[in-house]
This record gives C-alpha cells, structure tokens and sequence, in this order.
C-alpha cells in the first residue's frame, strides 16, 4: 500500500535581502474626511502637498488618498501642468 510522506515546513519566502516586508497603516483620506465631492485644478495650491519636489506625484499609499480621489487628484495636476499653473519638473 502507498503511505503518504511528511512534507517539510515550508518557511514563508523573505525578501531577497533576508528582510521582512514593510507594512505601512493606512492613512484616512484627507478628502473623504473634508467631504469633498470634485477636485477642481484650479485648486492647485491645495495639492502642492501631493507633489514631490522633483515634480512627481505622490502614490496614494504615502498620501493616504483613497483611489477615488487619488486619481480625481492625479487628473487635476495633470490639467494644472498642461495649462501651466505647476511646472511639470521642478528646478
């Protein structure tokens, strides 16, 4: 008769560095919390925050944006850079 062999314990995989992975807490989204509906680009002082100095947008899991507003807000810089109200690099 076929008996079944134990398997080893299998380790859960690290990173490759032998590190384990970072866990970030999710923030609240500081426009849900001001109950705001649109994300207008002419706002664009508003969302300076949201803007590395490089220029580059910040990923919601850094800001705490949830997705809805994470890409209401990526949709208003990129309209604020196309009609020059932000640098698209900064300097």
């Amino acid at each position: 008769m076929f008996k079944p062999f134990n398997k080893p314990e299998r380790k859960k995989p690290l990173k490759k560095d032998g590190l384990k992975k970072k866990v970030y807490k999710k923030r609240p989204c500081r426009f849900c919390g001001d109950k705001v509906e649109n994300i207008d680009y002419l706002d664009y002082q508003k969302f300076q925050r949201f803007l590395t100095e490089k220029g580059k947008i910040v990923p919601s899991r850094i800001s705490g944006s949830c997705a809805r507003h994470q890409r209401q807000l990526s949709k208003a810089i990129k309209k604020a850079r196309e009609l020059a109200l932000l640098p698209f690099v900064a300097e």
